[in-house]
């Protein structure tokens, strides 16, 4: 006999938006649309008592040194890119936090891994996870992973996302994501939440 689906709960749900960054999304065509469901799923899970968490790729001089030259992000380092301060690395005003929301700075390409975000989120008793990002391919894919293996119960917003390469994207969201979450799109993720 299968277990049940448990039910949909908003208060222990997390809304994260990734790498919606000023100089992020001036780098992919046409997101204003993109931008305008991202924003009206922030506000539907808001409505509903849920947690929004912001993540952003963003490096000190500190964490230039230490990226190894191995590393994906050591042409960050060496050319000084995406300072911290830099408004290029700003959240989208689009998306903007509000008091209370999470909000982690981190040097990785996954939201976890360099951030203390599964913390804040056990914290709130946050067992499910809805993400958003920039790219598909990149944040969205590195934190499906970190979050499967830590147990989050994961959705993708298939219409939440996007990347520079079509074709991977609609590979992850057809093939590689199924395997993890659940993908959905952003009217779904109203119907879940509730009335």
């Amino acid at each position: 006999m299968s277990t049940p689906e448990p039910v949909f709960d908003p208060k222990r749900t997390a809304l994260l938006v990734m790498d919606f960054q000023q100089g992020i999304v001036g780098q992919l065509p046409g997101t204003g649309p993109l931008l305008e469901r991202v924003r009206q799923a922030i506000a539907d899970v808001r409505e509903h008592g849920g947690t929004i968490g912001y993540v952003r790729v963003a490096f000190t001089e500190e964490d230039w040194a230490a990226i190894p030259a191995s590393a994906m992000f050591a042409a960050v380092g060496q050319n000084r890119l995406m300072h911290h301060e830099d408004p290029s690395t700003a959240i989208h005003e689009a998306v903007a936090p509000e008091p209370g929301d999470i909000v982690v700075r981190k040097t990785r390409v996954g939201a976890m891994l360099t951030t203390d975000l599964d913390q804040q989120l056990r914290d709130r008793g946050i067992d499910t996870l809805v993400l958003a990002g920039l790219s598909t391919s990149g944040v969205v894919l590195s934190t499906v992973i970190e979050a499967a293996d830590r147990d989050y119960r994961l959705y993708v917003l298939s219409d939440g996302t996007d990347d520079r390469d079509e074709q991977t994207r609609d590979f992850l969201l057809t093939k590689v994501f199924p395997r993890r979450a659940q993908v959905i799109e952003t009217g779904t993720l109203r119907a879940l939440l509730g009335p």
